[in-house]
């Protein structure tokens, strides 16, 4: 936020109570009277402390020494709501602006603030304790390191990434890079999609160079680079290996020719669905379905009584959940969002047949409050056996059938569905590690970034994880190993999808932008959200169809109509400031 105060929800380290949650509030102690201090200690105190002294814990968290000479322990402001107000001590800052509390956010509560919740929390707690050092040699250091001789010169990398389960393992794997580059301390925030995006997005517009690495998509990467915000990666090392991207991941983070962004996982969408269901409905579900086949079978495999839904799809508003899925499926009615002379289409009727059908259908075989479920709320539907056909991300398959689904072995796959027009449902997507020009830790984070996107990454998570749960869609070479293939039945799928997508021709008709489910436009973050409230309002059936359309086609005329105008001005300016 602008304003310096830092999300309860931004939480540096593992979203884990075991593994300890901490808030930094940079404001200073005359800004933030009422705060609670916790000491924070570094990932190689941490893990010190848990390995080498657990007697020598007495309430602190788990750390780890790493070095002789005088070692600072950093004390961060932990500010905790006031249990009554929901409010942050102090301010008057609403629910709606601020976190609710930790325990909202998987964070949790130490037993004196258990106790110290019971009684009426309205005094400030007064900050007391900054900072404080040993000086000294090789205080209570452990086996491993007794070599050591002399002080290390540390760098923090803060490292911004997404609530989810492949970034989660890159966290808890990163002890293999900070054991093999001791002089590299990574702090880690994890947020979900929405927030991240937020938070990433005013960091680096603002300068503020907050985080060392950024987890953004192929929507901001060539937009970013294009205004210089991003570090370009042209200086990797060369068993870093370019040329093993697949194509079309490369291309859509780069600008320029130039890479700007390591792909961590690459995605396209396909459909998955229940294999038993179908037989015992006696469906064959086509390698290449057409939508009518699709709501067909949804309705005949929708059973109330045993609460399985026919069809499980986003209707979660925002650019990146449902307005990803509708555009793509937009796209294969022969939709688009603007025409040549950047006019938006959403009064025309391939919008209104598409719309039209997605809502019918979630109305009459989707799960209730349907308008409330994104990606995950699907994924966890289907998991659980209460979903017979779900069109999302291929990254989703490697979920669908590990040994903890409950449809584990019952699960098959075909491409995205099409309308008959020659465009399917498909996307194209990558979660990729960035570098702001921000940070002052470059030449650590681009070290990091190598390592988290490398061959030998992939290798290490199937040696902890086994194959089917590396993170996939990025190399050619994965795919060309035969152990992921046999492990990973979706793989073969999910190679196809993405590298018949195609950003530049995502429409059937001829469109002025590049981007599949999106519009590679700055302005598209805030149009796309705007457009997604609405048709989950019409999913839900509090507005009529009609009303969301006319409500889409306005909002997008303001919002680019305002942009051109900008951008006018802009050319404008620049013209009179070169006269003499």
């Amino acid at each position: 936020m602008l304003d310096g105060i830092v999300h309860p929800a931004e939480r540096v380290g593992r979203p884990d109570p075991a593994r300890g949650a901490f808030v930094k509030d940079r404001r200073s102690r005359s800004q933030a009277p009422n705060a609670r201090t916790q000491v924070a200690l570094s990932s190689r105190w941490r893990r010190f402390w848990r390995e080498a002294a657990p007697d020598f814990r007495h309430g602190l968290l788990p750390g780890r020494l790493l070095s002789f000479g005088r070692m600072n322990l950093e004390c961060r402001l932990h500010t905790l709501p006031d249990p009554i107000s929901n409010r942050l001590p102090g301010h008057d800052a609403s629910p709606s602006t601020v976190a609710r509390k930790s325990l909202d956010d998987g964070g949790s509560f130490s037993d004196h603030d258990a106790e110290e919740r019971k009684e009426p929390m309205k005094r400030a707690v007064r900050v007391v304790l900054c900072s404080f050092s040993l000086v000294g040699a090789a205080f209570l250091v452990s086996a491993q390191d007794t070599e050591s001789t002399g002080p290390t010169q540390l760098t923090r990398l803060t490292i911004a990434t997404v609530s989810n389960s492949d970034m989660i393992l890159m966290q808890d794997l990163s002890e293999v890079f900070e054991k093999a580059n001791p002089d590299i301390e990574l702090d880690w925030v994890i947020l979900d999609e929405n927030l991240l995006r937020q938070r990433v997005t005013t960091d680096i517009a603002t300068s503020s160079g907050r985080f060392d690495v950024l987890t953004i998509g192929t929507y901001e990467a060539p937009i970013w680079a294009e205004r210089g915000w991003l570090v370009p990666l042209d200086d990797l090392p060369e068993e870093y290996d370019l040329d093993d991207l697949l194509p079309p991941i490369r291309e859509a983070l780069s600008f320029d020719g130039a890479l700007y962004a390591a792909p961590f996982y690459g995605e396209s969408s396909f459909t998955m669905y229940r294999t038993d269901l179908f037989e015992e409905a006696g469906l064959e579900m086509p390698q290449e379905p057409t939508w009518d086949f699709i709501a067909d079978a949804a309705r005949k495999l929708t059973d109330e009584e045993d609460e399985v839904h026919g069809i499980c799809l986003r209707g979660k508003p925002g650019w990146g959940e449902n307005m990803a899925f509708l555009t793509a499926m937009a796209n294969s009615y022969g939709a688009r969002w603007f025409d040549l002379d950047w006019n938006p289409q959403f009064d025309g009727e391939a919008w209104r047949a598409a719309i039209t059908d997605y809502v019918t259908l979630m109305q009459e075989a989707g799960p209730p409050n349907a308008s409330a479920n994104g990606y995950r709320e699907n994924l966890a539907l289907f998991r659980s056996g209460r979903c017979a056909i779900w069109i999302d991300a291929t990254a989703a398959g490697q979920f669908v059938t590990a040994a903890d689904s409950a449809v584990a072995g019952r699960v098959g796959f075909a491409f995205a569905p099409d309308n008959g027009l020659g465009k399917n449902a498909s996307w194209l997507w990558a979660w990729a590690l960035a570098i702001p020009e921000s940070s002052d830790n470059q030449a650590a984070a681009k070290k990091f970034l190598a390592w988290a996107t490398s061959k030998k990454y992939l290798e290490l998570v199937a040696s902890k994880e086994g194959w089917s749960n590396v993170p996939p869609g990025t190399r050619r070479s994965l795919y060309e190993n035969q152990a992921y293939v046999d492990a990973a039945p979706f793989a073969e799928i999910t190679l196809a999808s993405i590298l018949t997508a195609d950003p530049d021709d995502p429409t059937v008709e001829e469109v002025p932008y590049t981007g599949i489910q999106y519009v590679a436009i700055p302005e598209f973050q805030s149009i796309g959200t705007a457009v997604g409230h609405r048709f989950a309002e019409a999913l839900a059936g509090r507005i009529p169809i009609e009303e969301a359309l006319d409500n889409a086609q306005w909002v997008t005329g303001k919002v680019i109509g305002r942009a051109r105008f900008l951008k006018r001005g802009h050319i404008e300016r620049e013209r009179l400031g070169k006269e003499p």
